[in-house]
């Protein structure tokens, strides 16, 4: 049985860890998918995680483990995870526990990448403002440290699918001046990642969305 007194030395233990050892720490840890509930298809795009995994630990010095676990919004696992993916392409609905187990992860050193997979954008804005009723989404600016890690995107988020012929946006969330969420939105950033055959795109632009991707990683491992 989980208790109140683990549940607090596993944010003490973690947030210890980050804060002493940001980036050694974080690439010591498994990276996770975030399952929710509302009947949105959390599970989408089953190739692209392992993918990133496979291009960071190739390209931007991590040692990730290969196969991605799962963690669900209100689980105590998920400050296991230095870093966990969120996408889909329907509704989103957090509960009571939910939206406070994730709050307290984000504010204690996690991060949230959320790819709007097209048809998620108004789900999660409502469900985020549960949780942070005082925040709202913020355009990432071009020169933001984000968009200019191992890899430079002097314009931003680059544009992997279309959908409603709106420019790819970059959005965040910041708590205390710290970016504790990203959101790729008309942009579909985690549909690039997925093996080639799956959407037929082609090289460059698989190429730039794993890029973008390990640019992501890579800052939330450092902040």
């Amino acid at each position: 049985m989980i208790t109140s007194q683990s549940i607090i030395l596993k944010k003490i233990l973690w947030t210890l860890g980050f804060f002493l050892f940001p980036f050694t720490f974080a690439i010591a840890q498994q990276i996770a998918i975030l399952k929710y509930n509302g009947g949105g298809d959390w599970y989408a795009n089953p190739t692209a995680l392992p993918n990133l995994i496979v291009f960071c630990n190739n390209n931007i010095n991590t040692s990730i483990k290969t196969n991605p676990e799962t963690v669900e919004v209100g689980s105590i696992d998920i400050y296991n995870y230095p870093i966990v993916f969120m996408s889909g392409h329907g509704n989103v609905l957090f509960s009571d526990n939910d939206a406070e187990n994730l709050k307290n992860y984000l504010i204690s050193g996690g991060f949230l990448h959320i790819s709007d997979n097209y048809g998620l954008d108004t789900y999660i804005r409502r469900e985020l403002k549960k949780i942070f009723p005082n925040l709202k989404f913020e355009e990432i600016p071009y020169n933001h440290p984000l968009f200019h890690q191992t890899f430079n995107f002097e314009n931003g988020v680059p544009k992997i699918h279309e959908h409603d012929n709106k420019p790819p946006q970059g959005f965040g969330l910041f708590h205390n001046g710290r970016l504790i969420c990203f959101y790729d939105y008309e942009s579909d950033l985690s549909d690039g990642w997925e093996d080639e055959e799956v959407h037929q795109d082609n090289f460059e632009t698989r190429e730039k969305a794993l890029k973008m991707g390990a640019n992501i990683v890579e800052y939330a491992f450092k902040n």
